[in-house]
């Protein structure tokens, strides 16, 4: 199962793709945010070239757990996204994602600010790979109706 990441930020939303296995998240890059049904196009469309299934939004809730402005927008482009892209879309708290993502830049990329852009594929690699391993029987590849010969 293919899966597309989306940290949807305020200036940019960054993009992540799953192995076909769905195990392991990887960042791919970020588009620059304009009006809502613009971006909804974009990652549809990202969405396609990639063959994803399925599409996992970063929910931005509060620390307190309560949604707030950011969460109710993240929840409407999600709910558009699933209209338009005609995938499965799922949310998924991202808190600290993007803390974590610049975390993780600095000590990759040593003294370096990471590019615009990179923080934002990385957030949004993070919460795919958060909902892969939360999903790990969900998003497994169907078994193989013949099994590998045992083990000698």
């Amino acid at each position: 199962m293919r899966i597309l990441g989306v940290d949807f930020g305020a200036r940019r939303i960054g993009l992540a793709v799953a192995d076909a296995e769905a195990r392991v998240a990887v960042p791919v890059g970020a588009i620059d945010r304009a009006g809502v049904g613009d971006a909804c196009d974009v990652v549809a469309e990202a969405a396609r070239a990639r063959g994803a299934d399925a599409v996992v939004v970063g929910l931005p809730v509060l620390m307190s757990g309560a949604a707030g402005a950011q969460a109710k927008e993240a929840r409407e482009f999600a709910a558009l996204l699933a209209e338009r892209a005609g995938l499965a879309v799922h949310t998924w708290d991202e808190r600290l994602s993007s803390v974590e993502a610049e975390r993780r830049l600095r000590e990759a990329g040593g003294r370096r600010k990471p590019k615009p852009g990179e923080q934002d594929a990385m957030a949004a690699a993070l919460v795919l790979q958060a909902y892969l391993d939360a999903n790990r029987d969900l998003c497994a590849p169907p078994l193989s109706p013949h099994p590998p010969p045992p083990r000698r």
